[in-house]
């Protein structure tokens, strides 16, 4: 194991230097007592040119394997971290790889299910409709009819992404030592974050709920449509969905051969992103053309079909408020705001002199605006300020990265299918309906009407907590020798704060039921409540009442 390993790291090596990274590789460990040999490398006396640094990695990773390749996916996203040439060229690593035999599939699938492939399926196509480095999918047919896709996971394919990570975190922290100036790309944490997303994309399980997830959150739209998952021919090397039919999003051609409204399809892209980020906090964070489909049934009303759920983007309140209210004041460039939310939100430390912040964003930004509104990429806008905010500290989180990368992939394709799409404009009533929505009176009410049943039947036990608390302050006070002491002042003083909250809750409970009633009289969950619970509140305002005449 130990000395399969060696040898995998010695052709890595071997194919860096093939492609012109001498200078990684020659500052490894494993080469350096050997840099004087570099003049006699054949391949150094007759490179043609000096290849770019990006396109020479791009190639490498190609020659080293479909595992390299997925890593050099992944590893595009992660532009916060990369020069914008380097990033380009990992985004055109493509899956080129060959299939492999159909009956091998067929074996993984008898062996996964436990029965034959003939009493699973009525017909099955042992010739893969596509095949990529971690899967393959073939065409098959149930017995009841339905059309199918059969994804397989590629047969040892765990095994070898194990390995292979071993060695691109031994790679990572080798860089990590040796070239200092190349640690600010967090080389170790970079691997270990993708280390996740590989894994994640080798359990179909996982991606068969994030199909199900997003299908239930667009169960009736008109704009996306995701194939059903069928769970019981499903496991964890093995998906089963249905089959679906559209044109590739990027065959422009064919589209316009339907006289698809290409206008109204990159609009709806754009609203497609949004809604799933904004609304449902859960968003396909892996939109490449490869992925993404056309339903040209209405060419006026065109549909997306969406399939490969292996990596999906989620988003909680703080990180929605951020993004939110971030995009408003951006584009009212008002930049103090913007400053003081990253300081509020924790993506900057306390420390942070909001002043300094405020001129280094204006500086990012104020070039942008003097575009046109309809010219301004917002995924190049959350880039850039991921990137400043990076020179005072902030950490990005991974589930910003990955929407940032999906804002890059909607833009780009958006504008690709139209390229006059004015994205801000697109995406605006959706950021300002989300405001409206969680902030002011209307969000405030949703809150209420949503937590009253859970408050509601907690209310037995309020009174009984009430005398608890009475009952306390009563002891203490009683224990307290000196009427007249600061430690009786103090007991006195907890006990009439305590008093004035109990005070409060009651007031807050008979206001919150009044503003729900007032809103919506027919709630019946008022009414439910006030019958069920009319001898407590009759006892509680009886408590609350006579403690407040008392004291």
């Amino acid at each position: 194991m130990f000395f399969t390993r060696i040898l995998r790291l010695i052709h890595i090596n071997i194919v860096l230097l093939k492609h012109g990274l001498d200078r990684i590789v020659w500052a490894t460990p494993l080469f350096r007592p050997f840099k004087v040999l570099i003049i006699f490398f054949p391949w150094r006396w007759f490179r043609a040119r000096q290849q770019p640094t990006g396109e020479s990695i791009r190639l490498a990773l190609e020659e080293l394997g479909p595992i390299f390749v997925k890593f050099g996916q992944l590893l595009s996203t992660r532009r916060d971290l990369l020069p914008d040439e380097i990033a380009d060229e990992l985004a055109k690593l493509q899956d080129n790889v060959p299939p492999f035999d159909g009956l091998l599939a067929k074996n993984i699938i008898e062996k996964s299910l436990g029965q034959p492939l003939e009493a699973i399926f009525a017909e099955f196509n042992m010739t893969p409709l596509a095949s990529a480095s971690i899967s393959q999918v073939h065409p098959a047919v149930l017995h009841d009819g339905t059309k199918v896709v059969v994804k397989v996971l590629r047969p040892n394919v765990t095994k070898q992404v194990h390995q292979d990570v071993l060695l691109l975190q031994s790679f990572a922290k080798i860089i990590h030592r040796t070239i200092p100036r190349l640690r600010r790309f967090h080389p170790i944490e970079v691997v270990e974050e993708i280390k996740c997303t590989l894994f994640d994309e080798l359990d179909f399980l996982r991606e068969a709920a994030n199909a199900s997830q997003l299908r239930r959150n667009f169960a009736h739209s008109q704009s996306l449509y995701v194939p059903q998952v069928f769970w019981e021919y499903s496991r964890k090397n093995i998906l089963v969905t249905e089959q679906v039919y559209g044109i590739p999003i990027s065959d422009i051609k064919s589209l316009n051969a339907k006289q698809v409204d290409l206008k109204r399809l990159a609009e709806r892209g754009v609203e497609i992103f949004f809604t799933q980020v904004f609304r449902d906090c859960f968003f396909h964070a892996d939109m490449h053309p490869g992925n993404i489909f056309v339903g040209a049934e209405e060419p006026d009303n065109p549909r997306y079909i969406a399939v490969d759920f292996g990596i999906m983007g989620t988003l909680g309140p703080e990180d929605q408020r951020y993004l939110g209210e971030n995009f408003l004041a951006f584009f009212k460039r008002d930049y103090r705001r913007v400053a003081e939310l990253h300081v509020q939100s924790g993506w900057v430390p306390p420390h942070t002199r909001i002043e300094s912040f405020e001129s280094a964003i204006r500086t990012v930004c104020e070039p942008i605006f003097e575009r046109p509104l309809k010219d301004i990429s917002i995924g190049q806008t959350l880039l850039r300020l991921f990137q400043t905010a990076r020179q005072f500290e902030m950490e990005v989180q991974p589930q910003l990265v990955l929407l940032q990368k999906t804002l890059l992939s909607v833009e780009g394709l958006g504008r690709q299918l139209y390229p006059d799409l004015d994205l801000w404009h697109t995406a605006k009533p959706y950021l300002e309906k989300w405001m409206t929505q969680h902030f002011g009176p209307k969000a405030l009410y949703y809150t209420l009407k949503n937590k009253f049943p859970v408050w509601s039947a907690k209310m037995p036990e309020l009174p009984e907590a009430i005398y608890d608390i009475l009952r306390f302050w009563q002891n203490e006070t009683h224990y307290l020798s000196y009427r007249h002491s600061p430690l009786h002042r103090h007991g006195l003083k907890k006990k009439r704060h305590s008093l004035k909250t109990i005070k409060l809750i009651g007031v807050g409970m008979i206001a919150m039921m009044a503003a729900i009633a007032y809103v919506d009289p027919s709630l019946e969950q008022i009414s439910h409540f006030m019958t069920t619970y009319k001898m407590w509140l009759l006892g509680l305002g009886s408590v609350i009442g006579l403690w407040c005449v008392l004291k």
